[in-house]
């Protein structure tokens, strides 16, 4: 007899009850027609007990009713058992290939009983598997015929969280930071355990715990017990717990009179901390590093390279099994190299010259997590050396927590984009899951957005950035638009009423971004500091390449920098192709074309329209995707909770008068440097140029 054990037919209810966005897209509220029954679990691992615990605790969520654990498998039951278990062995399913976090969940018959299995090769697949079925059945999906199998494409997936000692978040907005350093080892927030629930629900196995600009004291024994008390909390649910590491420690709380790399004393001092670390933590994942970049030490202060450095922690590390992430993200006051090709020119020559437990970590591009860059040209440069990709979840540069800037679309735009490194289909995703060049260590970063605020990172619509990141990290060629649907329907109904317009929402609100602050390739046109708000007219900061001017080089004979031959060559980073196409403004995507060139207000572009008038229309119709997405907002009043649809719809508002300042500041900056006036039909700024200039937000959060 075949029994389905659960059947979507519809939504309770036309409105969720009153939520505050803590249970995240876990929600598991009830939906019609869903009759769960027993779950049978073989195994009584920490992890499969979690695994069982979560699905007695979504199915019960689902069909409104409770739904136990029975050591007796029942005909309509849940198996939750490994391949090597002999009830799964005799199936002969194809678990194999799916390597130690892949699942296999299927209708199968198992002692004449009709059940729906969750299997894999070890207990961490088990808890995926378990989480994969919920998704299924969140997202509408019924139980008769399931078949789901994945596995995780790249083996580090991790979170970078950019939390201070102190309590605060670097380009942190969602509130303090969620690690209550004071309290641990002696008392673990509640909150821990439903961070790794969240984490593991989309597949990430690991977290960075401090800040990249490290603090040496987080190495000291201290904070070691508080991370090993976390380490405790996240590795029944697969995550492992990472270390960002400040280079002078050795200095700074060794007492040594110098960390260079090459000296056995420091060398000896790292392998001692290296045993401390895994004596508190054994399964202690590794050590992140940002070395010479924004002020940071590093092994260049010793005129060492930065192989050197990351070699020298990685002999610490090796016989442990730990690894090291070494950032690419490097810049210097003393070079006048375009900023845009510093990350390449340090790290190009030493492709093959990093340890075999190395992985080069490198933004997706070349300046600083803009609204858009071209992909890093480190991608497909350098087949000898992993390189993992860093992604900011936090949206420091697209309006930080009050926008509606959903990052799936960037996320794939970068992974899609291709290198041309072995001709057509060299794809960044490629490079980053190691199929390219053959790397077995692979990795994905995304810094985290995530603080003490009830709904975890700020907003409603900020936690899709979260899931995508998990979504991505497991399979790089994910769609956007499908992670899209999937979170809605979790975060509010697996309802097309809702999921349709929600993702519509979702779909044109990075680019929305994009539009209404950096069109056409311009970047890093905000405030510096806190980079909040608009502020292209800045010049006078000590550094050039800190100054918005020094990236849109505006004047009266155009805008853009020339990153061609005729200026700092940057495309001849590229492969030859990519750079000849970007070396023609002709040829190079006009989303792209002020990152790669200079060009006068009156060029032509392809629609017609002079440059500044095509300038002109973007930011208007960035501010108009933002009212649009208001409207379809105030639609789903009905369909949605009180306090998300309030929150969510005071966040529009907010957005969209940020937006109107975006494009009035700017406009006023370009029109006193071109002389132009604006085209006709288009509003004038609402204040003059010296108001904008006047605005002043010292306290803006996540400044560090």
């Amino acid at each position: 007899m075949t029994t389905t054990i659960l059947v979507v037919l519809g939504i309770v209810g036309s409105a969720a009850r009153a939520e505050d966005g803590y249970d995240l897209w876990l929600r598991y509220r009830p939906l019609h027609g869903v009759h769960a029954a027993a779950i049978t679990m073989r195994g009584s691992s920490p992890t499969v007990r979690i695994a069982a615990a979560e699905l007695a605790r979504g199915l019960s969520g689902l069909s409104g009713a409770r739904v136990a654990e029975s050591p007796d498998l029942a005909a309509g039951g849940i198996l939750l058992a490994t391949a090597r278990d002999p009830m799964v062995a005799a199936l002969h399913l194809p678990v194999g290939p799916l390597g130690n976090e892949g699942y296999l969940v299927r209708t199968v018959t198992v002692g004449g009983k009709r059940v729906t299995l969750v299997t894999a090769n070890g207990d961490t697949g088990l808890l995926y598997g378990s989480f994969a079925l919920l998704r299924w059945v969140q997202t509408g999906g019924a139980l008769a015929g399931v078949d789901l199998s994945s596995s995780p494409r790249i083996k580090l997936r991790l979170l970078n969280h950019w939390d201070n000692l102190t309590g605060t978040v670097e380009r942190g907005y969602a509130g303090q930071s969620l690690w209550d350093w004071w309290l641990l080892p002696d008392f673990s927030d509640p909150r821990y355990v439903d961070y790794a629930r969240a984490n593991a629900s989309i597949g990430i196995n690991g977290t960075v715990l401090n800040n990249v600009n490290a603090k040496a004291d987080s190495l000291t024994a201290p904070y070691i017990a508080k991370a090993a008390a976390l380490a405790d909390v996240f590795r029944p649910y697969g995550i492992k717990v990472y270390l960002s590491a400040r280079f002078s420690a050795p200095i700074e709380i060794g007492k040594l009179k110098t960390a260079d790399p090459l000296d056995p004393a420091v060398a000896a001092w790292w392998r001692a901390k290296a045993d401390e670390l895994y004596r508190a933590i054994p399964d202690f994942g590794g050590l992140l590093v940002k070395a010479n970049s924004e002020g940071q030490p590093g092994p260049q202060d010793y005129h060492r390279s930065h192989a050197d450095g990351a070699n020298m922690l990685a002999a610490a590390l090796a016989p442990h099994g730990g690894i090291v992430m070494w950032r690419a993200f490097v810049y210097a006051h003393d070079n006048p190299e375009d900023r845009a090709k510093q990350a390449y020119d340090d790290f190009k020559p030493l492709d093959g010259k990093f340890a075999a437990n190395v992985i080069v970590q490198v933004k997706n591009g070349a300046i600083d997590f803009q609204p858009r860059e071209p992909f890093h040209p480190l991608f497909g440069a350098m087949p000898r050396t992993p390189l993992m990709m860093e992604f900011q979840a936090t949206k420091e540069y697209l309006g930080q927590a009050t926008s509606l800037a959903y990052l799936g679309p960037m996320f794939e735009e970068a992974l899609r984009s291709d290198t041309l490194a072995k001709g057509p289909g060299s794809t960044v995703a490629k490079v980053v899951d190691g199929s390219l060049d053959g790397h077995a260590l692979t990795g994905i970063a995304g810094v985290a957005n995530i603080g003490r605020d009830r709904d975890w990172s700020g907003s409603t619509f900020n936690q899709a950035n979260w899931y995508a990141f998990g979504r991505f990290a497991w399979n790089p060629e994910i769609s956007s638009d499908a992670v899209a649907r999937e979170w809605a329907a979790m975060t509010f109904a697996p309802n097309a009423a809702v999921v349709d317009p929600v993702v519509r929402m979702m779909a044109g609100s990075r680019e929305a971004v994009v539009d209404y602050m950096t069109p056409l390739g311009l970047a890093h046109q905000m405030a510096t500091g806190h980079h909040f708000g608009p502020a292209p007219w800045i010049a006078d900061l000590k550094r050039p390449e800190w100054n918005p001017v020094y990236y849109a080089r505006a004047g009266k004979d155009g805008i853009g920098f020339d990153r061609t031959a005729s200026g700092s060559n940057a495309v001849a980073q590229y492969a030859p192709a990519i750079a000849r196409q970007l070396a023609d403004p002709a040829t190079t995507p006009e989303r792209d074309i002020l990152w790669f060139h200079h060009l006068p207000w009156n060029y032509r572009m392809k629609s017609g329209r002079t440059l500044w008038e095509e300038m002109v229309a973007d930011y208007d119709r960035g501010i108009a995707s933002v009212a649009s997405a208001g409207r379809t907002w105030a639609t789903l009043e009905p369909q949605v909770d009180a306090e998300r649809f309030a929150k969510t719809a005071a966040f529009l508002r907010i957005e969209e008068r940020d937006a109107r300042w975006w494009r009035d500041a700017s406009l006023s900056y370009w029109m006193s440097v071109n002389g132009l006036k604006l085209p006709a039909g288009a509003a004038p700024p609402a204040h003059d140029l010296a108001w904008y200039k006047a605005q002043d937000f010292t306290y803006a959060p996540g400044n560090p």
